[in-house]
């Protein structure tokens, strides 16, 4: 089994972020970078699928070069080889120009299954896997926490609202959309690190994908969400004003 994870490397969680002075985008200056959390998911999922099933498992990744460091993570966690479509800005392009970017790659590798985490930690567009499968032609699950190989197909289970699954048969090739938690993450072993620095990235261009026009939709302007504060008074027995403001932290404040 062949099986490719889209990995995004995107800005470290505790980065302290930036408007950039244009005011579409942020100020990269500085910043540190990580893989994107869904996706280390997903890459955890096709190493699971790999240990089970066999086969291997190809880490892909658009952007600069510095990209090539959450691949050599991938490589140390234990993916095969690596493919890193080189953009310099990858942010001028949309979900589409991506999704494009990805598929082009993915084509000629003919995969039996291409995964990608549910959204990436910073636009969170979710919409990057479901149109690569749209352009490839492949049937698609998002929100999948589960995958179980069912001879020439897929079982999968998909996480709805409200604490409710539904279970999905698949016939292979096919692209996934992994949430969060479908597994435990791994470290990557010293042995592991070692091995990644011998592993395959291989490198392709924008303009080799066939891949020249960015984003079809721009973001015009980025700004910081709005503070406000204020107080309401709750009224009535102590049991009724208890039972309230549980209400109101879970559901307004959502801190419970």
């Amino acid at each position: 089994m062949k099986i490719i994870v889209a990995v995004k490397q995107v800005a470290a969680r505790d980065s302290a972020l930036k408007i950039d002075p244009s005011g579409h985008r942020i100020d990269e200056t500085g910043l540190s970078y990580e893989v994107n959390e869904p996706d280390a998911y997903a890459l955890e999922a096709a190493l699971q699928l790999k240990e089970r099933h066999g086969g291997e498992v190809v880490a892909l990744s658009a952007g600069p070069a510095q990209v090539s460091q959450a691949l050599r993570e991938a490589l140390a966690k234990g993916a095969d080889r690596a493919i890193h479509v080189e953009v310099e800005d990858l942010f001028s392009f949309d979900s589409l120009g991506v999704a494009r970017l990805l598929a082009a790659a993915v084509q000629p590798e003919q995969p039996d299954l291409l995964l990608t985490g549910l959204q990436s930690d910073d636009l969170g567009a979710g919409q990057t896997g479901a149109i690569v499968a749209e352009l490839l032609g492949l049937p698609h699950a998002t929100i999948v926490v589960q995958i179980d190989v069912a001879g020439a197909g897929l079982r999968v289970k998909r996480e709805l609202e409200g604490g409710w699954y539904q279970y999905v048969e698949l016939p292979m090739p096919a692209v996934l959309a992994i949430q969060s938690g479908i597994g435990k993450l791994r470290y990557a072993t010293l042995m592991g690190i070692r091995k990644a620095k011998t592993k395959e990235i291989r490198k392709l261009s924008a303009a080799d994908r066939g891949i020249d026009a960015p984003a079809n939709a721009v973001i015009e302007r980025l700004t910081w969400p709005e503070r406000s504060k204020r107080t309401e008074m709750i009224g009535g027995s102590a049991r009724d004003a208890a039972a309230a403001l549980v209400e109101k932290l879970k559901f307004e404040a959502r801190v419970l």
